[in-house]
């Protein structure tokens, strides 16, 4: 009788996958990106929420125990942007100082302080004072932690790297705007909350968003572009922090006509640095151009600082507005768009390139950058301020849900990070 024929059968299980929380804190940019990308839909639709209470009358709508407009400045510079920028420093200062990467003990932390009290004081802006008070006192925490965090891989790096000590320079300027509106919040003058929102724009965003552009624009155009001239002029980075913070003294001061003047150097400066960069030669890839078409909103935002000064307004006046929103929507939520992309594909395993939801949400807020600049010389209502704010929402959404899905899920090369 024949033996029946057995077929050996090897079952090879599959891989398990690590768990979410392994995942998400596999690497800084992960926590801290989520985070921004929660936080870049979350303010907008606070915003826009109470630019249409006002608008329409809606008498339930909760009051926010501080006047709105500051706190839209301070949760959209410090809230919303700040977790983006702590998840970039933390991820590239060891490799700028040539030091091992950081542990989960280092970026988790800040993750905790500044995300989570982010979240306390959107809450406490609903008529709830003590959590806005924690909410910013935790911020201030993280933010802290995360600075201490930073200098100690700077001061572990074999050499000064410029790029790296004037984004800490801006951060510990960040943590000074945060004590002046957590002081404002316990009773201190209302000035020190105008300080606060002003230092956001001029001495926290702005030196780390022209730190990053003038160490990586050049970089990532001279690995592609062939025959491109790599010009990164050591003078610009103080130069440019001397014209801000003489802009912000002639603030201070009320002095609008030296202020017009600084911001007219300003713009001739930002100006040359576009034009030094070479962007004709950067039209390929998308992900290198629209860096380029991001940086372009600066010298015009300047230019319309500079107007506005050298007429006489005031931080209020048609021209300020115009170019304070060129700066803010067209110039960060651009730049916000196309270096986040950047990092989240190349840290993702993913291809250096633009696809359709980055296109989109890049011209997208081209859009809506427009429409609030021509609404600040227009002098538009309500309305019209809950419509653009309502653009930004609906421009990042599909960005930001992609990202945060990319955040969630490992790299698709199987490498670590």
């Amino acid at each position: 009788m024949q033996e029946p024929v057995r077929i050996h059968v090897e079952w090879t299980p599959r891989p398990s996958q690590p768990p979410l929380l392994q995942v998400l804190s596999a690497a800084p940019h992960r926590l801290l990106f989520l985070a921004g990308a929660c936080s870049v839909l979350l303010s907008m639709v606070w915003w826009a929420l109470v630019l249409a209470a006002g608008a329409a009358g809606w008498v339930h709508w909760p009051t926010s125990p501080v006047p709105g407009i500051w706190a839209h400045g301070m949760l959209a510079q410090y809230g919303m942007l700040g977790p983006f920028i702590f998840g970039f420093s933390l991820t590239v200062f060891p490799r700028w100082s040539g030091v091992p990467e950081l542990g989960r003990s280092a970026y988790v932390p800040v993750f905790a302080g500044v995300f989570g009290g982010y979240l306390v004081a959107l809450v406490g802006l609903l008529d709830v004072r003590s959590l806005l008070v924690a909410g910013f006192a935790l911020m201030l925490a993280g933010w802290s932690y995360g600075i201490v965090q930073l200098a100690r891989v700077a001061r572990g790096a074999a050499s000064r790297d410029p790029w790296a000590v004037s984004i800490l320079l801006a951060l510990l300027a960040g943590a000074a705007g945060l004590m002046l509106f957590l002081g404002f919040l316990l009773g201190a003058p209302a000035a020190c909350a105008v300080a606060a929102i002003r230092i956001g724009t001029y001495a926290f965003l702005l030196p780390v968003f022209f730190s990053v552009i003038h160490r990586m624009l050049p970089f990532f155009s001279g690995n592609v572009v062939r025959g491109y001239i790599v010009r990164r002029p050591a003078w610009s980075l103080p130069l440019v922090w001397l014209l801000l913070l003489a802009h912000l003294a002639c603030d201070a001061l009320a002095w609008p006509v030296p202020r017009g003047a600084v911001d007219a150097l300003l713009a001739i400066l930002f100006l040359g640095h576009w034009l030094a960069w070479q962007p004709w030669k950067a039209t390929r890839p998308g992900l290198l151009a629209v860096l380029y078409g991001a940086f372009a909103w600066l010298p015009l935002a300047f230019a319309l600082a500079a107007v506005s000064g050298l007429q006489g307004e005031d931080a209020y006046g048609p021209w300020s507005m115009a170019a304070l929103h060129a700066l803010t929507v067209g110039f960060f939520g651009s730049m916000l768009v196309a270096m986040v992309t950047r990092v989240t594909h190349g840290h993702s395993g993913r291809p250096l390139r633009m696809g359709p939801i980055p296109w989109f949400t890049f011209l997208a807020v081209q859009v809506v950058a427009i429409a609030r600049v021509a609404d600040a010389l227009d002098g538009a209502g309500p309305w019209a301020l809950a419509l653009t704010a309502t653009g930004w929402v609906l421009a990042f959404l599909p960005w930001a849900l992609r990202a945060s899905w990319i955040y969630l899920t490992p790299r698709r090369d199987g490498r670590p990070g």
